[in-house]
């Protein structure tokens, strides 16, 4: 019996994301093994941190990288080195008093998101620019002032439309002297984004998740950037007893996420690309002659990555929703996670599953129509 199974929780078949209320992703036997390793020695977790952060800067072409409990966690640790930037006597008194003299992160209307409140438990307020269809250059310029501590940046296409891209946020803050910090934590594949958001558009930080496409822990976090910005990053956080020392990190999740990251690295991204689209043409044609489902690909994914899926729309005749048909997928046997994708259609991804489990997604998908799906 496995661990799940003594605890009565359910394992489900993850057809939707690498989501944290899933589990994020699954790690390889690779990942767990060096975790396990790690598990089993001492060691000064600053010079640890400081020699996974150098390896990781080199397998991202990055100047520094600093390894954090998960991408969230990332973003309080960047507000935290953008207010204080590292300065041990400014972190001593908004220690003892909660103040800092730069306290104010100007994000775009548009980018505000669910994971923007890690910037307010930094301490720091959010200063909205713009508005929810447009940003006008002028409109951020006009909310710099001396108590800016940073830009944030919410990366990808689906957050794109009337939002100030990357390059034209750095111009700007750059002009003022105001570092720029990328929430990147879902935007991975392409690898290249590692070193674009970075070293290619100019931004101080970015952050990926490690427990999303990088298949590491979940508890882990990849902060890449110069290295004044990893400096102060590491003067925030734990060992050290400050302000994020509950954001702690572990031996294991260090060596777990650096793992992933040099496996990472050697995939061929175009491969798997190639995969998923065949896999996309694939589950299409099983659904093209089963009645009251119509299936098509769609692109980009939830998350903006250019990962495609595939869409299941149910016919007036099959009387689903959306909705109610992601609810009979999970409430089932084994329970499938999918999305609703709009009122009538859930879609799934081909990201995630194993040959056994796609062969009941789909069987079970075509059961919604009341018909046995065969190919």
């Amino acid at each position: 019996m496995g661990v799940y199974e003594r605890l009565g929780v359910r394992r489900i078949i993850n057809a939707d994301a690498t989501l944290t209320r899933l589990g994020g992703s699954v790690m390889s036997r690779e990942v767990l093994e060096a975790m396990e390793d790690a598990a089993g020695s001492f060691v000064d977790m600053h010079e640890l941190q400081r020699e996974v952060g150098r390896r990781l800067a080199e397998l991202t072409r990055n100047e520094a990288a600093y390894v954090s409990t998960g991408a969230a966690a990332g973003i309080v640790l960047a507000t935290l080195a953008a207010m204080n930037r590292g300065d041990l006597e400014t972190i001593a008194r908004a220690i003892e008093t909660g103040e800092s003299p730069r306290d104010e992160v100007i994000v775009q209307r548009v980018h505000r998101i669910p994971y923007d409140p890690a910037i307010r438990l930094a301490g720091a307020r959010i200063v909205d620019v713009g508005n929810r269809l447009q940003t006008f250059p002028w409109e951020l310029e006009a909310a710099i002032t001396p108590r800016t501590a940073m830009v944030f940046f919410a990366a990808g296409v689906h957050l794109a439309a009337g939002a100030l891209g990357l390059e034209e946020v750095v111009e700007i803050a750059h002009r003022h002297g105001v570092p720029v910090v990328v929430d990147a934590a879902a935007q991975l594949p392409p690898t290249e984004n590692l070193w674009r958001f970075t070293r290619g558009l100019g931004a101080d930080v970015a952050i990926f998740s490690g427990g999303k496409d990088f298949h590491g822990p979940q508890a882990s976090g990849l902060m890449v950037g110069t290295e004044a910005m990893i400096a102060a990053v590491a003067v925030n956080g734990s060992p050290y007893q400050r302000l994020a020392r509950p954001m702690k990190v572990g031996k294991e999740e260090m060596i777990g996420l650096l793992t992933a990251v040099e496996r990472y690295v050697e995939v061929d991204w175009t491969e798997r690309a190639r995969r998923y689209e065949e896999t996309v043409e694939r589950w299409i044609a099983y659904f093209g002659d089963v009645s009251g489902l119509t299936a098509s690909r769609v692109f980009p994914n939830e998350a903006g990555q250019p990962t495609p899926r595939c869409r299941v729309a149910f016919g007036p005749e099959v009387g689903l929703t959306g909705a109610e048909a992601a609810r009979l997928l999970w409430e089932g046997e084994p329970g499938i996670a999918v999305p609703a994708d709009g009122a009538d259609a859930i879609s799934f991804t081909p990201e995630l599953l194993g040959e056994a489990e796609e062969e009941v997604v789909l069987e079970r998908i075509g059961a919604l129509a009341g018909v046995r799906a065969g190919v």
